[in-house]
């Protein structure tokens, strides 16, 4: 734990311009670039004020601002969202976090959902004491996103209907399957409804099972949507899903080609 110490006039004054001139975080580069200096003498600058309390690394040449009430740099990050846009990019915000964002769940995640083109090796890093959970996205699904603004910044979060779609292909971005549900489900009374579109996100992301599960879902919980059903029958595509990848399966729903676990049985 490292505890802040005094900074000299001219250091103050360079911290301040890097702080007023980025935004969330602290590059290298864009240091290096404000203060009129090489990359050297920024990364050096940044380490020692990193040493002394004032800055705090996240990730190698980047670093974000300690508070100036706190007396310590073990603090907790101020804004996630920045920090995965600016460590994750390109990315998203997304599945829970993104629903939690739309209002389509009152449950309370710890963990930001970031959706992202990288391939990072470690997928739940833990930085300054918030986890992220990462899922890599192929480019050609950057789609159905919206700019979200942290203070001066803008961060992009998946709409409400991408959102839905995301859980759908990978129920463990809602929380599990159940959880999914009851988002789809406030999805379905919200504002942000929009079946249409979430008919032609679905074909544009070209996962079959994506319809096995929304059209078994509307069937369940929204009956009289038979245009948007029919929709996603004649979508159907060859071998059967499961419900869940990650739970049992103990009945297959033939008309859906579906697996679904047990205690959905029930429900029938």
């Amino acid at each position: 734990m490292e505890k802040i110490t005094g900074l000299g006039t001219i250091d103050r004054e360079r911290l301040t311009a890097l702080i007023r001139g980025t935004k969330g975080t602290i590059s290298v580069a864009e240091s290096a670039d404000i203060l009129k200096v090489s990359s050297v003498s920024a990364a050096k600058m940044l380490a020692r004020w990193a040493k002394k309390g004032w800055l705090s690394r996240v990730r190698r040449s980047i670093y974000i601002s300690i508070p100036l009430e706190s007396r310590t740099t073990d603090v907790p990050l101020e804004d996630p969202w920045l920090v995965a846009d600016r460590l994750f990019s390109p990315c998203y915000i997304g599945g829970w976090s993104a629903a939690e964002y739309w209002n389509l769940t009152e449950q309370i995640f710890r963990t930001i959902a970031v959706m992202t083109v990288q391939k990072p090796r470690n997928r739940t890093p833990n930085i300054r004491g918030t986890n992220f959970l990462l899922r890599t996205v192929p480019e050609r699904t950057m789609f159905g996103l919206k700019s979200a603004w942290r203070g001066q910044v803008k961060v992009s979060v998946s709409d409400a209907t991408r959102t839905i779609l995301d859980m759908l292909n990978d129920p463990g971005l809602g929380g599990g399957i159940r959880s999914t549900a009851d988002m789809f489900k406030d999805y379905l009374k919200s504002e942000n409804k929009n079946l249409d579109m979430l008919i032609d996100y679905s074909t544009r992301f070209g996962n079959g099972a994506v319809f096995k599960r929304l059209g078994f879902m509307l069937e369940r919980f929204s009956p009289d949507e038979n245009t948007i059903i029919e929709k996603c029958k004649s979508q159907l595509t060859k071998g059967n899903s499961k419900l869940d990848p990650k739970l049992g399966a103990d009945k297959l729903v033939t008309r859906w080609k579906l697996w679904i676990p047990k205690n959905w049985v029930k429900e029938q």
